[in-house]
């Protein structure tokens, strides 16, 4: 997906697909319903994440587990690694209610308990540099966002916006600019976003040749490539997607 007339494209990047078992070491709260785990283990040596929207699959047994077969059986939903190191790996789950298996266990389980690892698979990098910026999702895709903020230039052209619940909800996150917090109070998850996207006009381009990220309940889908026909933004240096759907707890995200 490169385009010779622009600075910058996207690229797929394939990467060695490994299977992993590591333990649940910490967990911090970042908001009432946002939660910050590290897990552990050996098995992280030579775990990498080039692109800032990969996924990987967490897999969480009911309890222990004899044997890499049975850990790959287990219900498995997908996340985007946050940080890691050599033993390490970080991960943010939003929390919310008990529904689901991935929330729940972040919320709750017992330090040491432990989860399988899968991927990420690939990767979809930016190569060369946007010269302007526009991350927009709920709390599924802070973990990205904040990886996307970590690579704008200071000083570049951009916009960041995210949806909570309300004020007592937001999670900081390192940027250089400021995150824009849209509250959908008691409404549906991503109605303030698409009430967001669909009053943007052409006048409210970020910039030129902007790498756009919009990303949420997949209500967000299409009210999002519309703002990309708006701007005048070539999909293929765009990211658009639903990363969970309504109603639907075993949805994936499309890579």
């Amino acid at each position: 997906m490169s385009d010779t007339q622009s600075g910058f494209s996207i690229e797929r990047r394939g990467l060695d697909l490994r299977f992993r078992t590591v333990t649940l070491s910490s967990r911090e709260w970042l908001a009432p319903d946002y939660v910050r785990v590290r897990l552990t283990g050996s098995d992280l040596d030579g775990f990498t994440s080039l692109g800032s929207d990969d996924h990987m699959r967490l897999f969480f047994p009911a309890g222990p587990v004899d044997s890499v077969e049975e850990m790959r059986a287990a219900p498995s939903r997908e996340y985007t690694p946050l940080a890691w190191g050599d033993d390490w790996l970080d991960v943010e789950f939003a929390v919310h209610g008990d529904a689901g298996v991935a929330a729940p266990w972040a919320a709750n389980a017992p330090l040491g308990s432990s989860i399988g690892v899968g991927g990420p698979r690939g990767s979809a990098v930016i190569h060369g540099e946007p010269a302007s910026w526009f991350l927009v999702g709920d709390e599924t895709a802070i973990p990205a966002i904040r990886r996307f903020a970590a690579l704008i230039p200071e000083g570049a052209p951009a916009r960041i916006i995210i949806e909570s619940v309300s004020v007592q909800h937001e999670v900081d996150i390192d940027s250089p600019v400021e995150v824009e917090w849209l509250h959908r109070g008691a409404a549906a998850s991503s109605s303030a976003l698409v009430a967001f996207l669909e009053g943007l006009t052409e006048a409210d381009a970020v910039g030129d040749d902007p790498f756009v990220f919009v990303a949420a309940e997949q209500s967000i889908v299409k009210p999002g490539r519309a703002l990309l026909e708006r701007w005048g933004v070539d999909s293929g240096k765009a990211v658009v997607k639903g990363y969970w759907k309504r109603g639907e707890a075993e949805y994936h995200a499309p890579h």
